[in-house]
């Protein structure tokens, strides 16, 4: 098999290497009846991905739902604080107990909720609209990306791994070294702006950032055609969320 990478940190190249040690091999994981020999699907994997996102928006609505009623932070700031850690770390365990997330994705995305409906309940109080239009985006790109996969539009190819796998791994590198400079006062004012270096820089975050779901598309369509087992249909969408 060809070498694949993906930005899913649940994911890697030895992941599939580590299958074939435990038993897996090439699989029909497109036909219907792999699901009942405990082998992923695209279908299996499209529905628990929807069960995910319903999670997520069963939380967020509630998070979104307190902080509207009174416009105070101190009501869902601790629910935030425990979306924020507790989704951290059940994402760790599902990184590296893959087997575990019928049971730990699932409370990721509950968590994951937490933290998202009060950030953007918050941030539609400052920036009224902002949030519809953040999701509407989102679900739009996801659209649009995934059409664009399935039609043979963007190719996966080597070249196109390593370069997206590298801008991103960057972009990480260099947030991380803007907010420990920011402790001793420096400040990136040319990036972070309104102007037109730092719109041109959110526009290519935003751009690496959805191309990474052409990744996670194609390492998906990988692990079908390996037959993998049925648990990793879970594991793709929870971690790259």
């Amino acid at each position: 098999m060809a070498l694949m990478k993906t930005s899913n940190p649940a994911l890697s190249e030895n992941t599939f290497r580590n299958l074939a040690g435990a038993g897996y091999g090439a699989g029909a994981g497109y036909g219907g009846s792999a699901e009942s020999t405990g082998v992923m699907t695209l279908n299996g994997t499209v529905n628990k991905t929807g069960l995910l996102l319903i999670c997520v928006i069963a939380t967020a609505a509630w998070t979104w739902h307190l902080f509207t009623q009174t416009h105070d932070y101190a009501d869902v700031a601790p629910l935030m604080i425990v979306g924020l850690i507790g989704g951290f770390i059940f994402a760790m365990v599902t990184i590296f107990k893959k087997e575990w997330s019928p049971i730990t994705a699932p409370i990721y995305a509950l968590l994951e909720g937490l933290a998202l409906g009060g950030i953007s309940a918050a941030l539609d109080l400052r920036y009224p609209g902002i949030a519809m239009q953040a999701v509407g985006l989102t679900f739009g790109t996801l659209f649009v990306l995934l059409l664009a996969y399935r039609s043979g539009l963007i190719q996966v190819t080597q070249k196109f791994r390593l370069g997206i796998i590298a801008a991103t791994g960057g972009i990480m590198v260099f947030y991380l070294l803007e907010m420990v400079l920011g402790f001793f006062g420096f400040q990136f004012t040319a990036i972070n702006g309104s102007g037109f270096i730092g719109i041109a820089f959110s526009l290519f975050v935003v751009a690496i950032a959805a191309l990474n779901l052409v990744l996670d598309f194609d390492f998906i369509e990988k692990g079908v055609q390996f037959g993998a087992p049925k648990y990793m249909g879970g594991t793709a969408p929870s971690a790259s969320s």
